[in-house]
């Protein structure tokens, strides 16, 4: 600390010694009388008081210096110690830093590694809910399809047939089959068929069996009907049928006559007699006929050709028969046509049995028709939306 500057700096004599600090009432011993030394006047006391503040400023200086320097060593001891600590911590940190980095690349990786399997695992989820969807599905598909194969098949063995049975059975059968799926739209389905069924009902049908019954029939009875030329199935002449009852009388009358004196006329004249008019009946009677035909020619037949007659007559029923059977009704009711006409024009019509027979002919071709089945177009749709899953 410096001193003021009106203060007088002190001489040499004015500090104390090193042992008289702090007393500063010390008398000053006077020096031994000298004959060249003069006698020095004492301090005045401010001075005294001055020189020790300055001295205990600066000894305090001195303490707050070496203090500062204590305090000063002590910090950069501490700040060192705190620097170490602190590289240390700072290398653990740094060491730390490296393991979490590692870790969290292990973490990342995993993580990734697990995502990877959460979405297998979602993708393999997914597809075995669409496989189970698919098998639900493929149940139903494949029982739709099984049935619209049916109703197809037996559409076709229906067009064969000409009858609506086989489309009928399916149609059951399906509706069978689907009454064990209740489904809503199984149950549409099953509605359609119903009303496919009731169609079916209501159409008519073309009896095919009863019909070629009745042709085998005809053709049956060809051989035994009798010609209008009077020719029997072995080329001779028949005997007219009022014969027999015409040349009753006259045997009658020969028998009359005979019954008269028995005794006037031998056996063998009587019988003889009564042969002899019998034969002349019977040729007068083949003279003379009324009959009434619409064909001259058919009179005009001639033995051998009787037998031709009768087998085209029944190769032409037999044809017809072939054409109900493959259901070309327009062929069948043309030779059914024909032979009517050929048993018209040939066959005796005064007949009973021709006039059956002619009746039974005219009876078939009117029944043999095309009639139009009905589709099962309403099944048809229905199992195309189910099948759409609609």
């Amino acid at each position: 600390m410096s001193a003021p500057p009106n203060a007088i700096p002190p001489s040499p004599e004015a500090h104390p010694a090193p042992g008289t600090e702090g007393r500063a009432d010390a008398a000053v011993l006077p020096s031994a009388p000298g004959p060249s030394v003069a006698s020095v006047p004492p301090l005045p006391r401010v001075w005294t008081i001055a020189l020790a503040a300055t001295a205990a400023v600066a000894l305090l200086a001195l303490a707050l210096s070496w203090s500062g320097g204590r305090r000063l060593e002590t910090s950069e001891s501490e700040l060192v110690k705190r620097q170490q600590e602190a590289a240390a911590v700072a290398a653990e940190a740094r060491a730390l830093a490296r393991q979490a980095e590692a870790l969290t690349r292990e973490s990342a990786a995993k993580l990734a590694l697990l995502e990877t399997r959460v979405a297998e695992t979602s993708l393999q989820r997914t597809q075995l809910e669409e496989l189970i969807q698919a098998l639900a599905r493929s149940r139903d598909e494949n029982l739709l399809a099984d049935v619209e194969a049916a109703v197809r098949v037996a559409m076709q063995q229906s067009a064969i047939t000409g009858s609506t049975d086989p489309l009928a059975n399916a149609l059951r059968q399906a509706d069978e089959r689907l009454a064990r799926y209740p489904q809503p739209r199984i149950e549409r389905v099953r509605r359609a068929i119903v009303q496919d069924l009731e169609r079916l009902r209501a159409a008519g049908q073309v009896d095919l069996p009863s019909l070629t019954i009745r042709v085998d029939e005809v053709v049956r009875q060809i051989d035994d009907l009798p010609l209008v030329a009077g020719i029997d199935r072995r080329g001779a002449r028949r005997e007219p049928a009022a014969a027999a009852p015409a040349a009753a009388p006259a045997a009658s009358a020969s028998g009359e006559a005979a019954s008269a004196p028995a005794s006037a006329w031998p056996r063998w004249i009587d019988d003889g007699a009564r042969l002899l008019l019998g034969q002349v009946w019977s040729e007068v009677r083949d003279l003379v006929r009324v009959t009434r035909v619409n064909d001259p020619n058919a009179l005009l037949l001639a033995p051998e050709q009787a037998f031709f007659v009768r087998e085209n007559l029944k190769l032409r029923l037999l044809n017809a028969r072939l054409a109900l059977l493959s259901r070309q009704f327009d062929v069948a009711q043309a030779d059914l046509r024909e032979a009517q006409q050929a048993l018209e024009r040939y066959f005796d019509r005064s007949s009973r049995r021709v006039t059956v027979v002619v009746d039974l002919l005219r009876q078939t071709a009117a029944q043999a028709r095309q009639v139009n089945l009905p589709r099962p177009d309403a099944t048809l749709a229905a199992l195309a939306t189910a099948a759409a899953g609609r």
